[in-house]
């Protein structure tokens, strides 16, 4: 089997997506990411964030009154079980199911579930599969 590098952290700095209704997505993507291990780190009026995914309504003042088209976004699961808690935790939300957890042909290992968040974008939880990472996240240190 060939040797696979992936890299992760390098390219994204932070992705918006600008909602209907923020108590929907709210609801949805509290359930989806506590499966998956990671909790909202700050909110405010009209705008909440998840690590590099800022959710924001049309009339705050980084959306410009405009809402995002559907994406498909994936986010990285720890092993199977965080794929499969995903798809259950997005259903109990009301998410629409788009892919029960199970192999992808895109590599062996590739390991994922789909839904559909209340905005109608497409996302994704991916287990690669066995694999050793260099670090669990990249630190960044601003100085004044």
């Amino acid at each position: 089997m060939e040797t696979q590098k992936l890299h992760r952290g390098r390219l994204i700095d932070h992705i918006q997506l600008v909602v209907r209704d923020l108590d929907a997505s709210r609801k949805f993507y509290d359930a989806v990411f506590d499966a998956l291990g990671f909790k909202v780190e700050g909110e405010g009026p009209g705008f909440f964030w998840i690590d590099e995914l800022f959710v924001s309504t049309a009339s705050s003042e980084a959306a410009a009154g405009k809402l995002t088209g559907r994406h498909h976004l994936a986010f990285q699961a720890k092993d199977r079980a965080a794929v499969e808690a995903f798809h259950a935790a997005g259903l109990a939300a009301g998410a629409e199911d788009h892919g029960a957890p199970g192999e992808r042909p895109y590599h062996p290992g590739y390991y994922a579930a789909f839904l559909i968040d209340p905005d109608g974008n497409n996302i994704e939880a991916v287990y690669h599969g066995p694999h050793e990472r260099s670090a669990n996240s990249v630190e960044i240190t601003f100085e004044s």
